[in-house]
């Protein structure tokens, strides 16, 4: 095995790590292994064309897992991936529209919903228990309802 490991050079290290990096972005895809992976493959060919030693391949592969991870930040925030589902993590806008009854009297404007199986804190137009009420937007946890 040692036999092996001398054979392989600095380089072919760096091009393996960085092919294991590839294969575990595309097996758990998370958008952050594929620039870590290009800084090892940047930094197997500059090992192969440059004869530099091995701290400086590390000095090298840290600073461009900064540079890589800085500019694919930049670049998913200049080219958002669109969502099939946007609201997807946004339960209190998924509501908006929805008609619900209302479980605890609206009164000076403060008042409960039953959601599902959950209650929601509200703020609208005075409504008695029973009542149904619209979603029309939502602050923080709290839903804002209007008369349905």
């Amino acid at each position: 095995m040692t036999d092996l490991l001398a054979m392989m050079e600095d380089h072919w290290w760096w091009l393996v790590f960085a092919a294991l990096l590839g294969i575990g972005e595309v097996l758990l895809p998370g958008v952050f292994l594929i620039w870590i992976a290009i800084a090892a493959a940047i930094t197997g060919l500059a090992a192969l064309a440059l004869p530099i030693g091995v701290p400086v391949q590390f000095l090298l592969f840290a600073a461009l897992c900064v540079a890589a991870v800085w500019g694919g930040r930049r670049w998913y925030v200049a080219h958002p991936v669109d969502s099939a589902d946007p609201l997807l993590n946004d339960r209190a806008a998924r509501l908006v529209g929805e008609v619900v009854p209302v479980v605890e009297a609206i009164e000076d404007g403060r008042g409960r919903v039953k959601v599902g199986d959950g209650v929601w804190s509200c703020r609208g137009p005075d409504t008695p228990v029973g009542g149904r009420v619209r979603v029309v937007g939502a602050q923080a946890s709290v839903l804002l309802v209007e008369a349905a």
